[in-house]
């Protein structure tokens, strides 16, 4: 009887962990400073979600979207996955995107999910009519009493191009001295980043190796494999910084462990 016990109470504990580890949203801020950023965006605010992958956080995603709230962004970027190719229920993920245009405006760019749906179309339609940002490619530049700002995007490498020939594009007829803030889904890309010479970039796409080993870091990522090194936080290299966030859902392998779901806010600072 004893025995039995102690399996149940495992058994209960296991559930518990797995929930917690899986449901658990936890909000990431940080603070980027640059002589870059105008003076009239002191403060600027944007809340990163990335890797849905179709995940339900609450009733009509409501956990998620209070969690999103709190952070008082003036932006919302998504990085990619928002809904899974194994799974795809869209309106499911549209429940949230509906409700995050209503707090501030939202720019998306699509990751490898939505690439091998072969529905782009019809998920870029969906969101331009919210009223969504969308960037394939793209850049938009964004004004606050006469100073300016560039938000760029690029599609997924699943497209068949380059990620520079991507960036190229964006960038095309935006001004060098512009601060620009890139939304890519492709984290292991840093060097491109780099050499492209973007200000600061958003990714996602590694779910924070699915599994951290305590004092290791991610166990395993797509296009990085076992031990990757871009999984979650900052990377810096000459005037490039890149945040990798954890994201939100999961998709071949079914639990984070020791991996908690994540949003992150990025305070932009005139230095």
């Amino acid at each position: 009887m004893k025995k039995l016990l102690k399996l149940v109470l495992f058994a209960a504990a296991v559930c518990v962990f797995l929930y917690v580890n899986n449901n658990w949203i936890t909000t990431t801020k940080l603070f980027h400073e640059s002589d870059k950023i105008p003076e009239n965006f002191h403060g600027y605010r944007v809340t990163q979600i990335t890797d849905l992958h179709d995940a339900t956080f609450g009733k009509n995603q409501s956990r998620l979207v209070e969690k999103v709230r709190a952070t008082k962004p003036d932006a919302i970027f998504i990085t990619g996955d928002l809904v899974d190719s194994r799974r795809y229920n869209l309106q499911n993920s549209l429940l949230a995107v509906e409700q995050f245009v209503e707090i501030a405006d939202v720019y998306y760019v699509l990751g490898n999910h939505e690439v091998a749906l072969n529905l782009t179309d019809e998920i870029y339609l969906a969101l331009t009519d919210l009223g969504v940002h969308v960037l394939p490619n793209d850049a938009v530049v964004i004004e606050r009493d006469g100073e300016r700002i560039a938000i760029a995007g690029i599609e997924d490498p699943l497209m068949g191009r380059s990620v520079g020939s991507m960036i190229d594009q964006a960038m095309e007829n935006v001004d060098d001295e512009l601060f620009t803030m890139l939304l890519s889904h492709r984290p292991e890309q840093f060097e491109t980043y780099v050499e492209k010479e973007m200000d600061y970039v958003f990714t996602g796409h590694a779910h924070g190796g699915q599994i951290r080993v305590p004092f290791i870091g991610g166990l395993v990522a797509p296009s990085q494999g076992l031990l990757p090194k871009y999984t979650a936080g900052i990377f810096e290299e000459k005037n490039t910084t890149m945040v990798i966030s954890r994201g939100l859902g999961n998709s071949i392998f079914p639990y984070r462990i020791f991996n908690l779901p994540q949003i992150i806010t990025v305070e932009l600072q005139k230095k």
